[in-house]
């Protein structure tokens, strides 16, 4: 996949694309990230890319022609199709059904906003637009970030456990798009605070029960709205309770 940025600040991605494991991602080719800086693309030499809005009112807006000659630029430089996203309070809010969708594309191309938004023309550039939630940054720099390290963690080898995504908050798979299960390390008792004795059992199918109820549990008590799943019905043996499809023992390919 490549991601092209276009970006007022292309210096403030550089040192979380280079780190941990999105910098490995990048380096290993799995990704490739490339930041577009929008002020080569302004009309004068000062670099100018906004202007006072007109109708009046505070702050400035982003100019039409700096961004429509950037887009159409970058679009340019690859010919896999850019599917194009203005990063934007405006716009959908970011959830993991919609990073799987991105994740599923060859090329995306985000656009950082700043001041006090768009000018109103660039929004037909756009295929969609995106909100990482209902508040308000200064720029569309953290925002790219999010979606590209949510989007680049679903790509084929980016995460060293191929199953982490798979059963994680959020995911489709033991989770069922719910919060994840307690996850647990050494040591074994902390503070007088003890891993459950069903982590050390070593019966795998009771253990991806308990996981599976564990997050049906967290899910209904934290993210209430994101608890669309059936209670899970007793066990006539009393060994706990039957998963539900897909949040159980793991299926077979």
């Amino acid at each position: 996949m490549r991601v092209d940025v276009i970006t007022l600040f292309p210096e403030a991605l550089e040192s979380v694309l280079a780190s941990s494991i999105l910098g490995r991602a990048v380096r290993e080719g799995r990704v490739e990230i490339v930041r577009t800086n929008l002020r080569d693309f302004a009309g004068d030499a000062r670099g100018t890319v906004d202007d006072k809005p007109f109708g009046g009112g505070p702050g400035m807006v982003l100019m039409c022609e700096p961004v429509f000659r950037a887009v159409e630029h970058v679009r340019a430089l690859d010919e896999r199709p850019a599917w194009v996203v203005l990063l934007t309070p405006q716009g959908q809010r970011l959830d993991q059904a919609k990073v799987r969708d991105l994740a599923g594309r060859d090329r995306l191309m985000l656009v950082c906003g700043h001041y006090e938004g768009f000018d109103e023309r660039i929004r037909t550039l756009a295929d969609e637009e995106i909100s990482i939630g209902d508040y308000v940054l200064t720029g569309g720099e953290v925002p790219a970030l999010v979606v590209i390290d949510a989007v680049a963690r679903l790509l084929p080898g980016v995460l060293g456990a191929e199953d982490g995504a798979r059963e994680e908050s959020f995911a489709l798979g033991a989770t069922g798009g719910g919060l994840e299960y307690p996850q647990y390390t050494r040591p074994r008792e902390f503070r007088g605070m003890a891993v459950p004795e069903m982590l050390l059992s070593g019966n795998h199918a009771a253990i991806a029960r308990w996981r599976a109820d564990e997050a049906r549990q967290r899910t209904r008590g934290r993210r209430a709205d994101l608890s669309r799943l059936p209670e899970p019905s007793a066990r006539p043996n009393g060994q706990g309770r039957d998963p539900v499809v897909g949040q159980g023992e793991p299926q077979e390919e």
